[in-house]
């Protein structure tokens, strides 16, 4: 399995292929991406920074928390760090499960840990200045409802 903090592009398919075995009838994908705005700003770029070892550490405490909850067969993570355009993959996650619901649900649910615990910054660079922003698991109505659904899993 692939648990990575790289300064490369993200390769979609090849996460998705290290995910994928031949007992998993679905994989799914979280694919997140530079956006063109936020909090009202427009976004120039973003810079991601972390401490790979650290955070590679937290994403395969992740994968072993949700092989606990779900029958996965396959999980891949990669997030990256340094400049990133609007458009380019910051954060793939693959999750490989014999049945549709159960990769989703296990995808959301890596995705949400991820951006609780794995200590990735990220700078924001917008017209008229840049700042640093703290890492936000989700909004508060689904963090919500992740905490009434995994009781377990929140800090």
């Amino acid at each position: 399995m692939i648990y990575e903090i790289t300064s490369d592009p993200i390769d979609a398919a090849a996460l998705v292929a290290a995910a994928q075995t031949d007992e998993a009838g679905a994989v799914s994908v979280f694919h997140g991406v530079v956006r063109n705005h936020n909090l009202g700003r427009r976004v120039l770029y973003l810079e991601y920074d972390a401490y790979p070892p650290m955070a590679e550490r937290k994403m395969r405490e992740i994968a072993a928390e949700v092989r606990t909850r779900w029958p996965v067969t396959g999980i891949a993570m990669r997030h990256r760090v340094g400049r990133l355009e609007i458009g380019e993959p910051s954060v793939i996650i693959a999750v490989a499960s014999p049945h549709r619901a159960d990769a989703i649900e296990a995808c959301h649910y890596a995705i949400d840990r991820l951006k609780a615990i794995v200590p990735v910054w990220k700078k924001e660079v917008f017209a008229g200045g840049e700042e640093w922003l703290e890492g936000t698991a989700i909004d508060p109505e689904s963090a919500q409802a992740m905490a009434d659904k995994f009781p377990s899993a929140t800090p």
